[in-house]
């Protein structure tokens, strides 16, 4: 289920238990300008977790590797995707990430944030 700033996802039958919320939203820091900020929080195998990361603005559009990441570092299997399993939620998530920071397609990449975000 996606709705603006969220992106819920369950296991479907079959696979292992978990629900993951992820939440995200853009902050301003002083220093590094605007930041997407994620909170994802759940429960993976009934083990409960909450995390956070923040991406610079140029590099926010890799989110969907980082929460995988984040996931699979709390247990949930790599063969499990929480982005890309509901492909129209997933654009629709990009789409909103987008607009709430007023990206257009071809900006340009810094490449210290790529290390920064560890991309």
């Amino acid at each position: 289920m996606f709705e603006p700033g969220h992106l819920h996802r369950a296991s479907l039958p079959g696979q292992i238990d978990y629900t993951v919320d992820l939440y995200y939203e853009v902050r301003r820091d002083p220093k590094e300008g605007p930041m997407l900020h994620f909170r994802m929080e759940g429960q993976i195998a009934g083990k409960a977790f909450t995390d956070e990361f923040e991406l610079h603005r140029d590099t926010a559009f890799n989110f969907a590797s980082v929460a995988s990441r984040v996931a699979a570092k709390h247990g949930l299997p790599t063969n499990h995707s929480l982005v890309m399993r509901s492909h129209d939620e997933f654009d629709k998530m990009f789409n909103d990430i987008r607009e709430k920071l007023g990206a257009k397609p071809g900006e340009t990449v810094n490449f210290d944030h790529l290390e920064k975000d560890g991309l």
